[in-house]
């Protein structure tokens, strides 16, 4: 009886988590470099002996839990703007931020703005750095060639510091779209990127797969509330049958 509470209870922690997660996605689909996030589960095996007819009989049944969340590094699609603050990856690179809290942040959102000191900035982020620093254009025209090469009139101002993040590689993420990475390193040669400057990278939610896996969890989360309700209503039955007994 104990054993059929706790696993109608996983099976509605596990998947109020999916809903959780895909929620979240849903929210952030129209956020800029945003990447969705899945929930992953292991399962295990667990002995199971009967006794009938004096005869010993065993096996093994699954059980799934939550493991961990996995962020899907997938790239997006493109919303051309021309705007010259608007810049997107095409490739497995990550602009650099100087965060406002000191920290060094990675991330593939690329609506930047001009801060009151003449910085290229995102939002209330952080600076963009590039490799002399954090990058000054003033109120000049700027042009960002597709390796990164930011210039005025003509003349080299500086080029954007990119990591190389392995798609599959692990990351933690902070807020929406900002990232880090122990796996996060120099972009290696050979390494095929390309800057576009006058668009932005939109997020990589796929909607039509998102409202699928919604309805599932959703359908699997009702389904184990209902069994604990019925294994309630059997505990209480035979809890008052043993009064009776007594």
């Amino acid at each position: 009886m104990n054993r059929g509470f706790y696993l109608a209870a996983n099976g509605m922690i596990m998947n109020q988590r999916k809903l959780d997660a895909i929620g979240n996605n849903l929210t952030n689909m129209s956020t800029s470099g945003y990447k969705a996030d899945t929930i992953l589960t292991q399962r295990f095996d667990e002995a199971m002996v009967l006794v009938k007819h004096r005869e010993e009989l065993s096996g093994t049944f699954g059980q799934t839990y939550v493991d961990t969340s996995y962020t899907n590094l997938e790239q997006g699609s493109f919303e051309f703007t021309e705007s010259p603050f608007d810049v997107g990856i095409n490739g497995n690179v990550y602009f650099n931020i100087n965060s406002y809290t000191g920290q060094r942040m990675l991330t593939r959102n690329g609506q930047w703005e001009l801060d009151s000191e003449g910085y290229l900035c995102l939002s209330n982020s952080g600076r963009i750095v590039g490799e002399n620093g954090e990058i000054f254009v003033g109120d000049k025209d700027f042009v960002i060639s597709p390796d990164g090469t930011i210039s005025q009139n003509g003349e080299i101002v500086d080029r954007l510091l990119l990591s190389y993040i392995d798609p599959e590689g692990n990351i933690d993420k902070f807020g929406a779209n900002m990232f880090t990475s122990v796996d996060a390193g120099e972009v290696p040669e050979g390494e095929r990127f390309e800057i576009i400057q006058g668009a932005y990278e939109r997020s990589n939610i796929d909607l039509n797969y998102e409202m699928t896996m919604m309805m599932n969890a959703n359908r699997l989360y009702e389904a184990s509330s209902s069994i604990l309700k019925l294994m309630d209503s059997m505990n209480q039955k035979a809890a008052t049958q043993i009064c009776k007994l007594n």
